[in-house]
């Protein structure tokens, strides 16, 4: 068993490529199964799996739009729509070390979104070097277990 952490039980839910790319899609505004599978490429087996796995999870819901035959569109939750930044610092990682020019540009406003990880408590943009770690899960410090 490793160390208690929200990373860890956030990637036990969303970690897998195609539960990303899934969430991605639905937040582009395409919730037809045909239309993430095209652009997602992914197998429609496995996001069959991931789409039921994400609904279990509660990021997203089903929606029926058709009776006959029963047709589904899927929609982000609060808790799905939460995971947009998560994405777009993820895009700008991508853009920054992976990318000769990025494939998708998020506007904010009027303007390029130019996102940063910004502190509430002080309003200071986090850099790595700023971060400290505290580690309060019983048993554990910042370098493992503990005794």
């Amino acid at each position: 068993m490793g160390r208690p952490c929200s990373v860890a039980a956030t990637l036990a839910v969303v970690g897998e490529k195609w539960a990303l790319l899934a969430v991605r899609e639905l937040s582009f505004g395409n919730h037809r199964f045909d239309a993430i599978a095209r652009n997602t490429g992914a197998p429609r087996d496995i996001l069959t799996t991931r789409l039921r796995a994400l609904e279990a999870a509660g990021i997203l819901e089903r929606r029926r739009y058709q009776d006959r035959p029963p047709r589904f569109e899927y929609h982000l939750t609060d808790q799905g729509r939460d995971l947009a930044p998560v994405l777009q610092t993820m895009a700008a990682w991508g853009d920054r070390w992976l990318a000769d020019e990025p494939p998708v540009v998020f506007g904010h406003g009027d303007h390029d979104l130019d996102a940063a990880v910004m502190c509430r408590g002080c309003g200071e943009e986090v850099t790595p070097g700023s971060v400290r770690v505290h580690v309060h899960a019983p048993g554990w410090d910042r370098t493992g277990p503990v005794g």
